[in-house]
């Protein structure tokens, strides 16, 4: 019997189908190839997996006790749950929870329901009944508080339904009052998550659901809960408020008084979380007024909630020390003498509160008291002044940001630098009074609170003047020893003024030590005196004889132009010169000699200049050329001479293509400012061409091959039936078929193959080299690389045997398509005439699904679609790398034995680089063809400003024994991942009736792009001694 059944099992599931080859008859198999054969359906097999619902029921039936049951539960918690499958495990979990007398068992099951709350595609509104009803009856305060946690988690789940949020905000008033700070704390967060400004009373006719305190607003609700006897409950009562403000619900003024108590909070969670809830106050009504504790004067509540986060800088908790000064630099509605009074911790005289002349004689006349002459001025008015009770702000107070800058705890220290920048920003005069301070921090023990302070003086040196004392102490920090420090002090000169002469040129004598000390920063010390010279010309003038070592009336010698020093302080005085039209006279003749060969050789560092007798030297950056806006005109109008292709042969469209990718190129590197722009819209316009071009010799080879094909067939039908007696072609047209056509299709398959794929790989660097673009642009880009993989499959459609492989890829690029569809469905009106509209319109003929239609359809879209035209975003920025070390100008060659290693330093500027830590590799290629790819630490990547990042590193290399010294190249790559978002629909994308052998989606394509030159390094790996 069972024989039986396995035999009626591979006849329904399986079947044979039988080929005729016609090994020397091929003509006769080409014609009969026309004839579609006709294909039997086979059946399906459906696989069903197990449920879940009924595994896990037989596990807790067979729960001797709640132990075992608590083990299944665990077991369970560790596997995944399709969402199908999770209405069916939550009815038995909740049917187990009721018959379940334990309360850890039950615990588990609350928190199992919260977990399976959150499984993607499936909706939790329908547990949220249950799970109620069961909050209703639970008496252990434990599993409680998790099943309060599981509705919180479904009703965050389901924010979109009001009548699900309203219902669980009416289960936690019904909660408040519980005896446990975690049932509590749980309803808190569900009000401050779920609850609404003004929330219904609740359906029930009993409890709280219809008194007065239902009827309250949940910001009053939760108020009342600031002065819980429990610290926990107070700071979830603040946090739940905070994320009423969050959601956007108005928080009322009179909680003021109630947060500012809790600044004297014996909790520090309380504390920070008062914080927070005093500077949201003071943001919301800045200019309300508010009465001074214990007096009768008043003050803006912006003003007031300054002074009391001022005084929580002296807090005995650092965390909240560090939060207060953060807090502080937010808060930019402060009066400026409130502001000032944060650098003194003497109380300011205009923050007291001082009794007039007037009322001072008042209050005498009113005593009765009379001056009797005997003691001298014991008339004079007398002022006592209260701290505690007439000041305007705290004395505790007073000096905020000093306190804070010098904290014990570095953390509090950088929050306090951090949060003067951001008032200082704001405020000019007050970047003045702090920039002592600011200095002083240059000075400090930790390194990260040096770097901080470097770059929150750059970031206003806009407002500040150094004078010579704070420069002293600022180029003091050139003799760190971190790499890092030294950089950044670089970038703050290169921004910053200063007020005299002697400025320069201590800054100079500095840089030049700094140079001397430390080689490996010339570049950028050179950099640095660039900026330094351009902004300072006046001051540098009077400098230049003695810089340069000139005489009026003898001649100095030359010097040496190896010499790094000698070619910083050219810099600073080329530079400075630009600006200043008289310091050329001073020059000697070996200047101008000098300056013509740093012209040549530093470009980006010496600026052409109008030297008197002399042509001026023109560069790629030279004044002559067009501006930005002629330029941005230029580029737009090649992108209009773009669309008058279609009216053009394809000779003449390739041409006009090529002229214009020519034109592109030339102004990128024209114009600095849109070379992103200009080299983007030449890549793309370089893909088009590769398509039209692709596309013209596909059409002529498929006209010559359908020639000859229509030749063969008309022959093979004009033959008799019967084979014996067939007769042989006519030798020429034997010839003409195998010695013309075959030859010409390997050879356009190979041309044609390897543009398409450069065609992909251009459009990977299109989306991931370029920064800026909108999502018009990425629809392009990926409408490009479809047309690509719409080629590769006609191209492999001509080579492959058999039908299997082309219906994976026929299915692949489907899947593709429909990816296409769905990600791009709003840019699709603007594809019009282009590719993916051709396929469109194609769709009816689509529904066979068979791989020979298909070809022929991408053939025919590919020929008739129009180039779409390309717009451009404001600023598209290309990521670009420039290795500086090592420089590939050394013929001395690194020398190691062979089989150990040897560190190479390499350092790289980066600039608009999307996370570099993730992306950029080292790549080291040996002579031998050998590459080794490398990446970098984290902590390798330095970012010292927007856009731009600096990589210092080190590569190993390693090698067997060489004859002699070879190069080896080193240049750097960008990694991408493109991962595909499509999630293809198998009853519309199967091509065959089984579901089971469908190709898998693709995940994500990996690739790596150069986008540095190489830099060739000599090395020479020794034998070993033995």
């Amino acid at each position: 019997m069972a024989a039986h059944l396995k035999k009626r099992v591979y006849e329904e599931f399986s079947r044979v189908v039988q080929k005729t080859h016609y090994k020397h008859f091929w003509w006769l198999a080409v014609a009969r190839a026309q004839v579609p054969a006709e294909e039997v359906p086979s059946k399906k097999l459906r696989l069903c997996k197990p449920s879940k619902s009924a595994a896990l029921h037989v596990d807790l039936c067979k729960a001797a006790n709640a132990t075992d049951a608590l083990q299944y539960l665990l077991q369970f918690a560790r596997k995944p749950v399709e969402a199908e499958s999770v209405e069916g495990v939550v009815r038995i979990l909740l049917e187990h929870y009721y018959k379940e007398a334990d309360s850890c068992v039950r615990l588990k099951i609350a928190s199992l329901l919260g977990v399976l709350s959150t499984t993607p595609g499936f909706s939790p509104d329908c547990i949220v009944e249950d799970v109620v009803t069961a909050v209703a009856n639970e008496k252990s305060h434990q599993v409680l508080a998790q099943l309060l946690d599981s509705l919180l988690t479904a009703g965050t789940q389901l924010p979109q339904i009001p009548a699900v949020a309203a219902r669980l905000a009416d289960v936690a008033r019904r909660h408040l009052s519980d005896a446990s700070f975690g049932v509590r704390n749980k309803c808190l967060q569900l009000l401050g998550r779920l609850g609404a400004a003004d929330s219904p009373p609740g359906k029930d006719g009993d409890g709280l659901g219809t008194s007065a305190g239902a009827a309250r607003d949940v910001p009053s609700v939760i108020s009342d809960y600031f002065g819980d006897q429990d610290p926990r409950v107070r700071t979830a009562a603040l946090k739940a408020m905070l994320q009423l403000h969050e959601r956007g619900i108005k928080i009322q003024q009179m909680i003021y008084e109630q947060a500012c108590r809790l600044l004297a909070d014996d909790y520090e969670q309380v504390r920070s979380a008062a914080v927070q809830m005093v500077w949201v106050l003071s943001d919301l009504y800045p200019e309300s007024i508010v009465p001074i504790p214990s007096s009768n004067e008043e003050i803006r509540l912006a003003d007031d909630a300054f002074g009391k986060i001022s005084h929580m800088v002296s807090d005995g908790s650092w965390m909240v020390r560090a939060q207060a000064a953060k807090t502080l630099g937010s808060m930019s509605q402060v009066s400026p003498h409130f502001l000032e009074q944060t650098l003194d911790k003497k109380l300011m005289s205009d923050l007291r509160r001082k009794r007039t002349a007037h009322e001072r004689a008042k209050e005498l006349f009113a005593s009765g008291e009379f001056s009797s002459g005997r003691k001298w001025a014991d008339d004079a008015p007398k002022e006592k002044v209260d701290t505690n009770t007439v000041n305007l702000i705290a004395s505790g107070a007073c000096g905020a940001f000093v306190h804070g800058l010098e904290d014990e705890m570095f953390e509090v220290r950088i929050a306090a630098v951090e949060a003067l920048c951001r008032l200082a920003r704001s405020s000019p005069g007050f970047a003045e009074k702090c920039l002592d301070f600011l200095v002083d921090m240059f000075n400090d023990e930790i390194e990260e609170v040096r770097l901080q302070s470097i770059h929150v003086l750059r970031e206003i040196s806009t407002h500040i003047t150094l004078r010579e004392d704070q420069l002293d102490t600022v180029l003091a920090v050139l003799e760190d020893s971190s790499r890092d420090i030294r950089e950044a002090l670089h970038e703050l000169l290169c921004c910053t003024n200063v007020s005299t002469k002697e400025c320069i040129q201590l800054a100079l004598l500095e840089l030049l030590k700094n140079l001397n000390k430390y080689p490996a920063d010339r570049n950028s010390v050179w950099k640095c005196l660039k900026f330094l010279g351009s902004r300072h010309p006046m001051l540098v003038l009077p400098l230049v004889p003695e810089l340069l070592s000139t005489h009026p009336y003898f001649d100095t010698p030359e010097p040496d132009m190896d010499d790094p020093a000698y070619i910083a302080v050219l810099v600073l005085v080329f530079n400075a010169a630009k600006s200043c039209p008289t310091m050329p006279a001073l020059f000697s003749d070996h200047t101008f000699r000098h300056y013509a060969y740093l012209r040549d050789s530093l470009s980006y560092l010496v600026p052409p200049l109008r030297l008197p007798g002399r042509k001026q030297v023109h560069g790629l950056d030279s004044a002559d050329c067009q501006g930005v806006e002629s330029a941005q005109l230029f580029l737009q109008q090649s992108l209009d001479r773009v669309s008058t292709i279609q009216n053009l042969e394809a000779p003449g469209a390739q041409d006009l293509l090529i002229f214009i990718i020519r034109d592109l190129q030339r102004l990128g590197q024209l114009q600095t400012e849109l070379a992103g722009a200009a080299d983007f819209c030449a890549t793309y316009l370089r893909c088009q061409l590769l398509l039209i071009k692709v596309t013209a010799v596909t059409r002529r080879f498929s006209q010559m091959r359908g020639g000859l094909v229509r030749r063969v067939c008309a022959r093979a039908h004009a033959a008799p039936t019967n084979l014996s007696v067939v007769r042989p072609f006519p030798q020429a047209l034997q010839e003409k078929l195998w010695n013309v056509a075959v030859p010409l299709c390997l050879e356009q398959n190979v041309t044609a193959t390897a543009a398409a794929q450069q065609v992909l790989e251009e459009s990977y660097k299109l989306e991931f080299m370029y920064s800026g673009l909108e999502s018009r642009q990425v629809a392009v880009i990926h409408h490009v690389r479809l047309q690509a993989k719409a080629l590769q499959l006609v191209l492999s459609a001509r080579t492959t045997h058999g039908q299997d492989p082309l219906v994976s890829a026929c299915e692949k690029f489907l899947q593709e398509l429909d990816s296409f569809h769905r990600l791009f469905a709003a840019e699709l009106p603007h594809l019009q005439d282009g590719f993916v509209d051709k396929l469109v319109e194609a769709t009816p003929r689509l529904a066979s699904r068979k791989p020979s239609e298909l070809v022929n359809i991408l053939q025919t879209s590919l020929r008739h679609s129009a180039l779409l035209p390309l717009t451009l975003p404001p600023q598209i920025h290309r990521a670009t790398a420039n290795i500086i070390e090592p420089t590939g100008e050394s013929d001395n060659p690194l020398k190691f034995t062979s089989g150990l290693v040897v560190a190479l330093d390499v350092d790289a500027t980066l600039e608009h680089v999307r996370d570099p830590h993730s992306s950029v590799k080292v790549e080291v290629v040996y002579p031998d063809g050998q590459s080794h790819v490398i990446h970098p630490k984290p902590g390798d990547f330095r970012n010292p400003g927007p856009q731009r990042h600096r990589l210092i590193t080190q590569v190993y290399l390693s090698h067997g024994a060489w004859t002699e010294p070879c190069q080896v190249e080193v240049r750097l790559l960008l990694a991408y991942s493109s991962s595909s978002s499509s999630s293809p629909d198998d009853s519309k994308l199967a091509w065959s009736d089984s579901l089971d052998d469908l190709p898998p989606p693709e995940g994500a394509v990996e690739g790596t792009i150069a986008f540095s030159k190489p830099v060739k390094v000599f090395i020479m790996p020794k034998p070993a001694r033995r």
